[in-house]
C-alpha cells in the first residue's frame, strides 16, 4: 500500500510531468488545442484527486494516532491507598452524558435527575460537555474559518473595540506649545443569530443498544451545521446572520466599508471578460498592508485556484506551488491557499451595473475575523411529529455571530461591475 510520502512524490512528478506537458504543447500566444487541452485537464485532475487521497490518508493517519493512544494510566502508587480523584460536575459529569443518552434511547420517557439542570424553557436539553466539545471537533475540521478566524464564547451582545485614530507626533521647538490629538474608538458588536439543523431518525435505531447513536447524531449534526456556517461566514449580509468577507457593505454617509477592503480589480480582455493574470495576484499581495502579511492567507473557489495554477512569471515559472510536506497547505507565491466551495467563483463576464463589484479571491490575516459563540448548544425531541411513520426527530440548535473586526486586514480580487 502506498504511504503519505509516496503519494506526495508521485503528485509532485505528475505536477512536473503536466507543466512539461503545457509549455511543449503551447503554440506562439499561449494556446493549446483541443486535444492538449483535454489531455492537460486530464494530467490536473490527477494531480487534483492525488492531493485528496493525501488529505483523506493524513486524516486517516491523525484518527490512527488518537485511538492509537493509552486509555489508562500504569498504577504507580502504594496497593489499596486511596488515590484523589476530580470528579467532575455538572454537563461535564460521566452521569449526565449517560442520563442523555439514556434519555435519547427511551424517547425522553426516562429522563433522570441530573438532566433536570439543562432543561430550558421549551423542553430542550443542554448538550452534554463532552458531546459539546466533540461537536467543535467536526465544526473545525469541515469549516475553514473556524479555523482561521478568532472564536469566543459569549454570554451577551459583546463589544469589541477599535483604535479608530492613532496619536502623530509632531516637531516643535524649544518651550513651544504642545499639541493634542482625540483618540477615538469604534465599536463592533457581535450579536447572536440562531443556526438550526433537525434529523429524522427510526425507532429501531433508537432501541439498537449496538449502534452508536450519539456519534452518528453529532457527525451529522456537525457537518451540517459547518456547512450553514461556512456560507455565512464568507457570504452572509448580516441580516439574521454573520456578515461574510466577500459581502461589500458600504457606509451610506461615508462611503466607506463597513466590513472589507475592495483592493484590487483583475484586468479585462476583448469582450470584457475577467482576464487573471499573475499581475493580479502580485496587486492583492501587495494591497495588503505589511503587517498582515505575516499570517496572510488566501481562500478561493477550486475552479478560481484551476485558472491560477496555470499563471506563471515573469521567469515563466508557476506561481502555484504543490505542497511536498505532510500537514502543510498548498501555496501560491509562497502563501498558503484555502479553498471553499461556498466562496464566489470567478466571474465568467463582467458583472452588470445592478449586480455591483464580484470579490472572488481573498488574501488577509483572518484571525480579525471574530466568530462569537453564544453559550452551548441544545438538542431537543419532537416525539409526535413523525409518530405516524415510526420516526422521531430531533433538532440541535446555537447561536453565532461573525464579523471582520479590522477591515485592512483583508483584501478582495474583484471584477469591476460594468459603468453603463
Amino acid at each position: 500500500m502506498a504511504t503519505i510520502m509516496d503519494l506526495r512524490e508521485k503528485r509532485a512528478k505528475l505536477w512536473d510531468g503536466a507543466k512539461a506537458f503545457l509549455d511543449s504543447h503551447q503554440d506562439k500566444d499561449g494556446k493549446l488545442s483541443a486535444e492538449d487541452a483535454a489531455a492537460y485537464d486530464k494530467m490536473e485532475a490527477d494531480v487534483v484527486a492525488l492531493g485528496k487521497d493525501i488529505e483523506r490518508m493524513e486524516r486517516q493517519a491523525a484518527i490512527d494516532a488518537e485511538l492509537a493512544k493509552p486509555t489508562a494510566q500504569p498504577i504507580v502508587n502504594t496497593p489499596n491507598a486511596t488515590a484523589a480523584v476530580s470528579e467532575k460536575k455538572g454537563r461535564a459529569s460521566d452521569d449526565y452524558r449517560k442520563a442523555m443518552l439514556t434519555a435519547l434511547r427511551s424517547n425522553f420517557r426516562n429522563v433522570s435527575n441530573v438532566l433536570q439542570e439543562g432543561v430550558d424553557a421549551d423542553g430542550g436539553y443542554l448538550v452534554p460537555e463532552e458531546y459539546d466539545s466533540r461537536l467543535i471537533d467536526v465544526l473545525n475540521e469541515e469549516n475553514i474559518m473556524r479555523s482561521l478566524g478568532t472564536k469566543l464564547t459569549t454570554s451577551g451582545e459583546r463589544k469589541i473595540n477599535i483604535a479608530a485614530t492613532k496619536p502623530a507626533a509632531s516637531w516643535i521647538e524649544e518651550g513651544g506649545a504642545l499639541s493634542f490629538g482625540d483618540a477615538t474608538f469604534d465599536q463592533i458588536i457581535l450579536d447572536a443569530n440562531k443556526l438550526h439543523v433537525a434529523i429524522k431518525i427510526t425507532e429501531e435505531l433508537l432501541y439498537d443498544n449496538a449502534f452508536h447513536l450519539e456519534s452518528y447524531i453529532i457527525e451529522q449534526f456537525g457537518k451540517a451545521l459547518s456547512n450553514a456556517e461556512e456560507d455565512a461566514f464568507l457570504n452572509g449580509d448580516g441580516s439574521h446572520k454573520p456578515l461574510g468577507l466577500f459581502v461589500k457593505v458600504v457606509d451610506s454617509t461615508t462611503g466607506a466599508m463597513k466590513n472589507s477592503t475592495y483592493s484590487t480589480e483583475v484586468s479585462t480582455k476583448t469582450g470584457n471578460i475577467p482576464d487573471l493574470k499573475t499581475d493580479d495576484i502580485l496587486s492583492l499581495i501587495y494591497s495588503l498592508k505589511r503587517p498582515y502579511r505575516k499570517n496572510a492567507s488566501f481562500i478561493m473557489n477550486d475552479k478560481t485556484l484551476a485558472a491560477i495554477r496555470k499563471l506563471k512569471d515573469s521567469n515563466q515559472a508557476y506561481i502555484w506551488q504543490p505542497s511536498y510536506q505532510a500537514g502543510e497547505p498548498d501555496r501560491l507565491c509562497g502563501y498558503a491557499v484555502h479553498t471553499s466551495a461556498f466562496c464566489p467563483e470567478m466571474p465568467t463576464a463582467q458583472p452588470t451595473k445592478a449586480q455591483g463589484d464580484k470579490g472572488f479571491i481573498a488574501f488577509g490575516d483572518y484571525s480579525y475575523y471574530n466568530i462569537g459563540d453564544r453559550g452551548t448548544r441544545s438538542i431537543q425531541e419532537l416525539r409526535e411529529l413523525f409518530a405516524g411513520n415510526g420516526m422521531i426527530a430531533y433538532v440541535m440548535k446555537e447561536r453565532v455571530d461573525g464579523k471582520l473586526v479590522l477591515p485592512e486586514a483583508v483584501q478582495i480580487l474583484y471584477a469591476k461591475a460594468a459603468t453603463a
